[in-house]
């Protein structure tokens, strides 16, 4: 298994290990991808994600509650520790066998490791717990630019279900869960999620008809606050955008990995709905070569490298 090195990028990034190889030696990777590479936490200090772990820490030991768990387990993974993460979220369903929310959380982290299948189990058994309402509104770790969080507890179950299928090359059942997930899209930000991945789903089944109707959803008067590069993703699909301007991304982006695994994927799967299966894989090993490694884009296109190579 070949190791990669990634520099670090506001803390959530893996770093190096290949000048340290007894500390390399000495930590199990938090990733494996499918292309055979070994991702790990960084060991650099960051200010603001030590700060807020050690606050969460402080509540656990305080109080060892259901949503302590849950914060403690976040924070854990924003700093890429996601065996640690998991264990705590494994932990607190011990103490709190029927949290649906624990059950999300520890799901999404599975998924950052390509563990599809337990994450499938995991976003299921949420389902199976969660109500259908009141909508709950899941708070953000990470702020986004108007500070007020967006999407539910609802929301991220089924979105992640359709993903962990999706990722897995299973369509069908990725276009059953994305259906769900559209009952709950209750604003633009979320529609627009929703639309680009089950937009996807449609064209890998070949339902073209579906996919163009789908795309009716998407209006140049939406609002969009964090999903700017699904935004950007089906404005191309819909011929708005040329491909060029999308796999572009911008430097001064603030998370110019990010948009690159995000839009790369989109500019990828384009290419792939046109015909042009070898520019396709050219652009999903671009992604793969950038530094966002838990990106859902970079994911998907470790998924497709692995099934087209």
């Amino acid at each position: 298994m070949k190791r990669i090195c990634i520099f670090l990028l506001a803390g959530a990034l893996v770093a190096c290990k290949e000048n340290n190889p007894k500390q390399a030696a000495a930590e199990a990777a938090e990733v494996y991808s499918l292309l055979g590479l070994e991702y790990y936490a960084p060991t650099e200090p960051n200010a603001r994600l030590d700060s807020n772990l050690a606050i969460a820490q402080k509540n656990f030991e305080a109080d060892p509650s259901e949503e302590n768990y849950i914060w403690l387990g976040r924070r854990l993974a924003y700093k890429v520790k996601y065996n640690q993460a998991i264990e705590v979220f494994t932990n607190g369903i011990e103490q709190y066998p029927n949290s649906y929310k624990l059950y999300r959380h520890r799901g999404h982290r599975y998924l950052s490791q390509r563990k599809f299948d337990a994450a499938i189990e995991d976003f299921e058994k949420a389902a199976e717990r969660m109500p259908a309402a009141p909508i709950e509104i899941e708070p953000d770790g990470v702020p986004n630019k108007i500070n007020q969080p967006l999407s539910s507890t609802q929301f991220n179950v089924w979105y992640h279900l359709g993903l962990a299928h999706y990722l897995k090359g299973e369509f069908d059942k990725a276009e059953q869960a994305y259906l769900k997930c559209m009952e709950v899209s209750d604003n633009d930000d979320l529609i627009t999620a929703t639309v680009d991945w089950l937009y996807m789903t449609y064209r890998r089944q070949g339902k073209t008809e579906e996919a163009t109707k789908l795309l009716e959803k998407i209006t140049p008067d939406m609002t969009i606050v964090e999903n700017d590069s699904y935004y950007k993703r089906l404005k191309l699909y819909q011929g708005v955008l040329p491909v060029d301007s999308v796999l572009n991304v911008n430097s001064t982006n603030s998370d110019v990995d990010l948009a690159l695994a995000t839009q790369g994927y989109g500019v990828g799967n384009w290419y792939l709905y046109n015909g042009d299966t070898a520019q396709a894989i050219s652009v999903f090993e671009r992604v793969v070569g950038g530094k966002h490694f838990s990106a859902f884009g970079f994911i998907a296109a470790e998924a497709d490298l692995a099934r087209l190579r």
